[in-house]
């Protein structure tokens, strides 16, 4: 059964306009509210958002929705996603909502729901939320008496600030580490300098100046050049550049050069090996993981799985298999032992304990293997299936021919944005940049 409001990381699109309009996100907090509707108890909803000018009204309409339904409503405001998943279970909240749309401009929006588990929702029961959303709004209201209540909650960020400190080893401090941190004028931009800074760093912030308009504007993990900049301008140890709602990180090195999520993972991994703290032999990784990263965790005598693109099936077979290690190359890092979702900050944290407790530079710590040659370009689409159009299965077929057993070919729509994404990558860089080459033209001529 296809899905109409949800996509691979919630519902997304651009604000004030189908689907992400006010009346979606009340209809969202009605039919959410009654599904987790389950006791006699007061049930309570969490909510957090980034700092997108949009979020005040998607905010006050899902309030609306969950009230309606009997719901209390506790707002934490500007928050990261992995603080509203760990809030939802600190609070013991029936539900969590981030109100974000991720690395997105700031004209996009989206909502992403989390069960009572801090973990975000199965398919099945999205598919569910919507059944129930596309019924009369009159249908299960509260009570006159059983209307919820909504309440600013003032203590979010300060319980969020010290668990993500205790997540970092107390025997290490970032005493005499100067780190560059780029907040993407985002959800952390209060709670990670504030991290840094109260475990011993010499903190440069950056993007920590939101105006509701200048999310992931130049700033952030998606647009690092600023934060790179800023590393060589200060003669930083380290930068670090988060996304809009901060479960995203890449890394910038002492000499400003940037370091993506496969070498973090690899650190990470390689890291809790030695002590001993990996589980189930193995990490997790995606569809998109470099092939050097595989490599490098196979010559640790270790498993590496691949799982299609998204967080969200990471986890699930993270979840499934006992893994406490996976993530994907654009950022996203789940480390189980302390998050139920992706978390920047923490990962980065993991990243400076390596350091911190190493007394190496970055640059010699972060760079673990050789990406294999990797390239990927967007065809952006209107409608229809380009991909099932003859022409582009054949450039595909042949595209995998062509790469043989030493590459890999991956062709996928993109699950937040209407583009199809075509990734190759192999030892040989000309092959790997004819192929992607030739499958784009006929993209291209297939979308025109």
């Amino acid at each position: 059964m296809s899905r109409k409001y949800f996509g691979t990381d919630g519902i997304r699109g651009l604000a004030n306009a189908s689907p992400m309009t006010a009346e979606t996100a009340l209809r969202v907090g009605h039919a959410a509210g009654r599904y987790f509707k389950r006791g006699d108890h007061r049930h309570r909803v969490v909510i957090g958002k980034d700092t997108r000018l949009s979020g005040y009204m998607i905010e006050y309409a899902l309030t609306g929705g969950f009230t309606s339904a009997g719901m209390d409503v506790f707002l934490f405001g500007p928050l990261p996603t992995p603080a509203v998943a760990m809030l939802t279970r600190s609070l013991r909240a029936d539900l969590g909502v981030m109100i974000s749309a991720s690395h997105n401009a700031f004209h996009d929006n989206g909502i992403k729901l989390f069960g009572p588990d801090g973990y975000k929702l199965s398919d099945s029961v999205e598919l569910e939320i919507e059944a129930l959303m596309d019924g009369r709004l009159d249908d299960g209201l509260a009570a006159s008496k059983e209307i919820g209540r909504a309440k600013r909650i003032d203590d979010a960020q300060a319980r969020y600030i010290e668990f993500a400190k205790r997540t970092f080893p107390k025997h290490l401090r970032l005493d005499g580490l100067r780190i560059v941190v780029d907040c993407a004028n985002g959800a952390a931009y209060k709670v990670a300098p504030a991290v840094l800074w109260e475990l011993g760093a010499e903190v440069i912030p950056v993007g920590v100046d939101p105006n509701g308009l200048n999310v992931n504007l130049d700033c952030g993990s998606t647009s690092t050049q600023a934060m790179c900049a800023k590393v060589r301008e200060t003669r930083a140890d380290l930068g670090i550049a988060l996304d809009g709602d901060a479960d995203r990180v890449l890394i910038a090195d002492e000499q400003g050069r940037l370091v993506d999520g496969d070498q973090l993972i690899g650190l990470v991994t390689k890291s809790w090996a030695a002590d001993g703290i990996l589980s189930a032999d193995g990490v997790v990784g995606t569809v998109m993981s470099n092939l050097g990263l595989e490599r490098f965790i196979n010559d640790l005598k270790l498993k590496f799985e691949r799982t299609q693109v998204g967080d969200r099936y990471v986890v699930e077979r993270m979840r499934a298999a006992g893994y406490n290690v996976g993530g994907e190359q654009s950022g996203h890092i789940i480390l189980s032992d302390f998050t139920t979702t992706g978390d920047g900050l923490i990962a980065a944290l993991q990243v400076l304990a390596v350091i911190a407790g190493g007394g190496k530079p970055a640059s010699e710590v972060l760079n673990l293997f050789e990406p294999v040659p990797q390239l990927l370009q967007n065809v952006r689409y209107k409608n229809g299936q380009p991909l099932e159009e003859d022409s582009v299965k054949k450039v595909i077929d042949d595209g995998k021919a062509r790469l043989g057993a030493s590459g890999r070919l991956v062709i996928r729509k993109s699950g937040t944005e209407p583009l199809i994404r075509v990734m190759a990558e192999g030892d040989d860089e000309t092959m790997v940049k004819a192929v992607v080459g030739d499958i784009v033209s006929v993209l291209e001529q297939a979308c025109a």
